[in-house]
C-alpha cells in the first residue's frame, strides 16, 4: 500500500494486469452477484435525470425492477446501488445478439442521447474504492470471473491501473494519474 494525496492504494492496480474479455466472461459481473453496483451520492440524481432516455434501451424486467425500486436504492448500510432484478442482474443491464450483458446507460451514452457514460464503480472495474472520512482506499477486487481477463492482461502486457486510466482521472483526475504512473514506473525500476 502506498498513498498519493488522499488517497491509500493497493500495488496490485500496479503489479496485476487486467483486459476485459468480454468474448470470455459475456459480461458476468454485472449479473452476478448479490449487489447492484455501488454508486456516488451525486451519481443517484444523475439517474433519476437520464433515466427517461435509457428507459428505451433496457429491458422489460429491468424497467419493471427500476419502476418498483426506484433509479437507486438505499442498502441496509445507507450506501447507493443500482437496483436487481430478482437479487441477480444489475436492472442497468441488457444483452447483445451473443448474449453478452453491456449497460444500458452505457448505450444510451453511446448512442448520444446522454452525456454521462456510466456509474464510476462500473468504470472503474477490478477497481474498487472505499470512502472513508478522509481517505479513500483504492483497491483491485479480484474475482474469479474475470479469470480471463487477468490471462488477457498478461499477454498484453496491460496492469490495471492502465486498464482503467480514463476511470481513475475521472474519478480523481489527470494530476492524481500522472502521479500515480511515476510512483508505478519506479515500482517498475526497482524491480
Amino acid at each position: 500500500m502506498f498513498q498519493l494525496g488522499k488517497t491509500i492504494i493497493s500495488e496490485d492496480i500496479i503489479e496485476k494486469d487486467f483486459v476485459c474479455n468480454l468474448s470470455a466472461c459475456k459480461g458476468t459481473c454485472c449479473i452476478d452477484g448479490d449487489a447492484g453496483a455501488p454508486l456516488d451520492k451525486e451519481e443517484v440524481g444523475i439517474l433519476e435525470a437520464i433515466y427517461p432516455k435509457v428507459k428505451p434501451y433496457l429491458r422489460e424486467e429491468g424497467i419493471a425492477a427500476i419502476e418498483a425500486q426506484g433509479t437507486s436504492i438505499i442498502t441496509d448500510f445507507g450506501d447507493y446501488e443500482t437496483p436487481l432484478i430478482g437479487g441477480a442482474d444489475c436492472a442497468y443491464v441488457i444483452f447483445d445478439n451473443k448474449k453478452t450483458a453491456l449497460c444500458g446507460i452505457e448505450e444510451a451514452y453511446n448512442q448520444g442521447d446522454i452525456d454521462w457514460k456510466k456509474p464510476v464503480s462500473c468504470h472503474l472495474y477490478p477497481i474498487r474504492i472505499k470512502e472513508y472520512s478522509e481517505f479513500s482506499a483504492v483497491n483491485y477486487e479480484k474475482w474469479e470471473i474475470c479469470d480471463d481477463a487477468c490471462t488477457l492482461g498478461a499477454e498484453l502486457q496491460v496492469p490495471v491501473y492502465k486498464f482503467v486510466k480514463q476511470a481513475l482521472i475521472r474519478k480523481f483526475g489527470e494530476d492524481w494519474y500522472e502521479a500515480l504512473e511515476k510512483v508505478a514506473d519506479k515500482m517498475k525500476n526497482k524491480g
